[in-house]
Formats: C-alpha cells, sequence, structure tokens
C-alpha cells in the first residue's frame, strides 16, 4: 500500500507531481534555472540580515536557507516555493537566542520542525486557515513594527543602554541614543535604503537588495569609514566552507522549559508558510497541498539546526520572486540553494566588509513591505467595528507582550465576536396557515387544529439555546401538536441536544406532541445517536411541512 492510498487526504509531494506535469522536461529548465540563480542572490543579504537581527551568526542564515530551502523544495506541497530565515521570525526568535543561547534556539526549532511534521501527518494544515484575516495583520503588522524599531541600533550607529527586555523599554533608550548616532554609519545606511528603493528603475533584472549591498560593501572596502561596524568587525567574518552535521545535546530540562517557544515558532511557521504558498497558488494558478507544505516545514526544520542553521519557513518575497523570474517547478527551489553553496564557496571571505547598517536598510524595506500598511489602515477604516477592535489588540498586543499572547487572544476574540454574530442570526418564529399557504403554493392547505408550526433557522449551539428555547415555552403548554420546521438549521452542539432533550421531557409533561420536520441528515444521525429519535419516535419524523395534511 502507497502512502497515498493509506492516506487519502495527502496529494503527491510537489516534486513528484512537477515530474508527473512534465515540468522536468528540458525545455523547462531554461527558466527555472534563471529564477533559482536570481532568488538564490536575493536570498543572501536577507539571510544574513534575518540571522543577525535574530542573534545569529550570519554564516547560520545562509546555512538556514541552503539546508532548510532545499529540503522544503524537494519535500514540500507547493511547486514554487521559497524557504528560508523571514522577517516573521525575528521577533520570536531574538527573545529565545537572548533568554537561551543559540543552542537554545536550535532545540526550538528542531522541536518546531517534530509539531510541524506532526501537523502535517494529521492534517491540521486546513486549521491553520481559519485564522481570521484580522487577527494576521494585526499581527504581522505588529512584527513589522518591532523589527524596523529593533533595527535603528545598526542603522544608526546608536549605542543604547544593555538589558532593556520589553518593546517600550527599548524604544525608550533606543531614544535616549539618538543624540550619539554615528553620522558616517546613518549616512551609509541611508545610501542603502535608498538604493534599496530606487535602483529597480534602473538595474531591473538584478535584485536591489544585492545591488545596495554591494554598493555599500565596496564603499566600505575602499573607504574603511571609522566606526562603521561591519560582519567582520562584528562576527570575524564567514566562514569559507559548508556546513558539517552535529547531534544537538537533548536535556529533559531544557525540553520542558522550550515547549512553548517551540510551539510558537511552528505555529507561525505554518501560518507563514502556508500563505506564502496560497500566495504563490495565486499567481501561477496552481494548487499546493497544505497539509504537505507542513510535512515538508517540519523536515527542514528537523535537519536545519543539525547543519548549524536555525528556523525557516516559506518566504513571500523570495517565492514571489521565483515565480516572476519563471519559476514553475521544485528545480527553481533547488538551483537557490546551490547558488548559495556556490556563494560561500567562493565569495566568502568578500563578506567581511559587508557594513551591518548596510543588511538594517535591507530590513527597513523588509518591514515595511511586511507591515503591509495600506492593507492595515484599509480594514481599520472599512471592517466592521468588532473586527477592527480584534485587529488593533492583536497588532498592540504583538508590540507590548508577545505573539504568542497576540494570537491567543486576538483568535480567542474573533471565536467569541463569531459566536455572538451566529447566535444573533440564529431565530424561531411562529408560522402561521397563511405563511404556509404561500410558502407552499398550495391554496387548499389546511393546518390541523391545535398545532403549532416553528421554523428554526441557524446553528443550533450553546450561544443561542437558552433563547430559543424560552420562545418554544409558550408553544408545548398550549398546543396539542407541536411541529419544528429545521431545514435551515445547519449544526447541532452537544448544548443544543441537551436542550431537544429538554424540551421532549416538557412535551411529554404536557401531554404535547413534538414533531420534526425537514431534519438535515447530519442533524437526524447526531440526534439518533444521542437517543432524542427514539424517544420522539420515527412517525413523529416527517419530511416536509406537506405531510401535515394528512392525520399524524
Amino acid at each position: 500500500m502507497t502512502f497515498k492510498n493509506k492516506y487519502p487526504g495527502y496529494k503527491m509531494i510537489a516534486l513528484q507531481e512537477a515530474r508527473r506535469a512534465g515540468l522536468f522536461k528540458r525545455s523547462h529548465w531554461a527558466n527555472n534555472l534563471l529564477a533559482g540563480v536570481i532568488v538564490g542572490i536575493v536570498a543572501l543579504p536577507l539571510a544574513m540580515a534575518f540571522a543577525i537581527a535574530s542573534g545569529a551568526k550570519p554564516e547560520q542564515g545562509i546555512y538556514t536557507a541552503i539546508v532548510a530551502g532545499g529540503i522544503s523544495s524537494l519535500m514540500g506541497g507547493s511547486r514554487v516555493q521559497i524557504s528560508g530565515p523571514t522577517g516573521a521570525f525575528i521577533v520570536i526568535l531574538s527573545g529565545i537566542t537572548a533568554q537561551y543561547g543559540i543552542a537554545g534556539l536550535q532545540m526550538a526549532t528542531l522541536m518546531a520542525g517534530v509539531m510541524l511534521l506532526v501537523m502535517g501527518l494529521v492534517r491540521f494544515g486546513a486549521v491553520i486557515k481559519y485564522i481570521p484575516a484580522p487577527v494576521i495583520v494585526g499581527f504581522t503588522s505588529g512584527i513589522a513594527v518591532i523589527i524596523w524599531v529593533g533595527q535603528w541600533k545598526d542603522f544608526l550607529g546608536l549605542k543604547p543602554e544593555p538589558g532593556a527586555e520589553h518593546f517600550h523599554e527599548k524604544l525608550w533608550d533606543l531614544t535616549m541614543a539618538l543624540p550619539s548616532l554615528h553620522p558616517v554609519t546613518a549616512l551609509l545606511a541611508a545610501f542603502t535604503l535608498l538604493l534599496v528603493i530606487y535602483s529597480p528603475r534602473i538595474f531591473k533584472r538584478i535584485p536591489s537588495p544585492l545591488v545596495a549591498m554591494v554598493a555599500a560593501t565596496v564603499l566600505q572596502a575602499v573607504f574603511k569609514f571609522e566606526g562603521v561596524a561591519t560582519i567582520g568587525s562584528a562576527f570575524g567574518g564567514i566562514p569559507q566552507s559548508l556546513p558539517s552535521f552535529h547531534f544537538l545535546p537533548i536535556r529533559f530540562s531544557q525540553v520542558l522549559q522550550l515547549i512553548v517557544p517551540a510551539f510558537t515558532i511552528a505555529l507561525l511557521g505554518a501560518i507563514e508558510s502556508l500563505l506564502s504558498a496560497v500566495v504563490a497558488d495565486s499567481m501561477t494558478g496552481t494548487k499546493h497541498d497544505s497539509n504537505q507544505e507542513l510535512v515538508g516545514q517540519g523536515i527542514a526544520n528537523i535537519f536545519s539546526p543539525l547543519f548549524g542553521g536555525f528556523a525557516s519557513t516559506g518566504a513571500i518575497a523570495r517565492t514571489a520572486t521565483n515565480i516572476r523570474n519563471g519559476a514553475s517547478s521544485p528545480l527553481a527551489g533547488i538551483v537557490h540553494t546551490l547558488t548559495l553553496v556556490v556563494i560561500v564557496i567562493v565569495f566568502a571571505p568578500l563578506a567581511a566588509h559587508i557594513p551591518l547598517c548596510a543588511l538594517s536598510a535591507i530590513l527597513f524595506v523588509v518591514a515595511y513591505n511586511m507591515s503591509e500598511m495600506h492593507r492595515f489602515w484599509h480594514m481599520a477604516r472599512t471592517a466592521p467595528r468588532a473586527d477592527v477592535a480584534v485587529l488593533l489588540i492583536t497588532f498592540l498586543l504583538t508590540i507590548f507582550t508577545d505573539l504568542v499572547a497576540a494570537v491567543n487572544i486576538g483568535v480567542m476574540l474573533a471565536a467569541l465576536l463569531f459566536m455572538k454574530r451566529m447566535s444573533e442570526a440564529a431565530s424561531i418564529r411562529h408560522q402561521t396557515v397563511e405563511d404556509l399557504v404561500s410558502e407552499t403554493g398550495n391554496a387548499h392547505f389546511i393546518l390541523p387544529e391545535n398545532v403549532a408550526v416553528y421554523s428554526m433557522e441557524g446553528a443550533f449551539f450553546f450561544g443561542v439555546t437558552e433563547r430559543l428555547m424560552s420562545a418554544l415555552e409558550h408553544a408545548h403548554t398550549h398546543a396539542d401538536i407541536l411541529v419544528l420546521r429545521m431545514q435551515n438549521v445547519p449544526v447541532i452542539d452537544a448544548s443544543g441536544l441537551q436542550a431537544f432533550e429538554e424540551l421532549v421531557k416538557n412535551c411529554e409533561r404536557n401531554h404535547t406532541r413534538l414533531v420534526l420536520c425537514e431534519v438535515r441528515a447530519n442533524i437526524m444521525e447526531k440526534m439518533e445517536r444521542s437517543g432524542i429519535i427514539q424517544k420522539i419516535g420515527e412517525k413523529n419524523i416527517i419530511k416536509n411541512i406537506q405531510s401535515l395534511t394528512v392525520p399524524l
């Protein structure tokens, strides 16, 4: 039995799907090779910048892009997804590194990989899609603000007081340090920022982060500006070698401490990778397999720390770059990995001259793009007030507390809001003979004497049971037969079933005959399983309202 037959909810991995579709034929090589090389070049400065911002060494960002990027291309559920370090992770990873060190970060990454793998195997991919848009936009914009403020130090050459833990403390320390900014560092950073923004107008085929980083590096290498921090001065350069495999020491006490950080990495990684895959689908007209994508990301995050890397997920900007340059298969992702390997082996010594302020300038643009400012303001202006509240609360909690609290509280508030709206949509109304004649189109429709007909609308769940049952309280005490029409009841929960049991008892107590009409199959199944149908009696279950003209 094959894996696909054993788990029918899964498609084959994207690599196999692409091969079946003929995308590895020679006619598709050129576009995928070109796209892979370009996105590999784009990934280089971003990988280093994200690594430094996360508290790791720059080469560890490149190792992450190589190992995790290659594995997710081979094992993921999207043909053109590019994975690696991303800006969304910076806030989480930097906090883990500060508290547990780089070894703790790598262990948390491995644990997150296992969690992602399990999520994929139990088909959790579809569930991730149900996180509401106000929550996603809120925490994404919040992360962007934290990234932007976090780069002031290197962008301006500031030396704030160390030890600040919370955002407001870091912001205050950075503000107090502004008078001591390093002018040359700030000017070089501003020059780099302008190149990132405007160089695409001139160099249309060359990635703007690469143009900006190379230009800033050349200036620093030639003029050797005093006081400008570089990768060489801060980290001693980048090794001219590939990552080597090493086991992580596993301590049970450390594993317990890292469960929450690891889950945070896994949750955000799942959200980001699936959002990126959806963007790729919209650009290519393909359909990704969300569960297989989580499996691929899980395996990638298991192996990444074993080769010196850290957490990885699908990168929306790099995936979009990959597609725009003609990528149609995982071959582009594999070439992206090989491009980074060549760069490390050949050009690593030159990285020592890269100014940290140049990487901060690149992250400024990443933070701006990540914030989706236009989408945030549009939602804040046009969405219902309750959704705006969820958006702002998630945004502020992300900035001033942490991402876990922001997402948990945001989702909880959104769920409560949804239940409130569902309860408002649910109703029960009394139907007269005139209503039934109008509905059925039968002018001769006769409602048997002393029969009360009520139509139920909407989900019958714990949020509405008391209100709906109160509406029926008068009916079962003043009618010989109570008919409940349930064709517009799509779902019922345990509270709804319990309310029905109470209704059956009340009807028996008042010698009122309870009849259920037009019950959906899924509702009928639950009522049979709970024993309600047996108590009511199958003769009191009718298919349509016209059956009322026949003696029951």
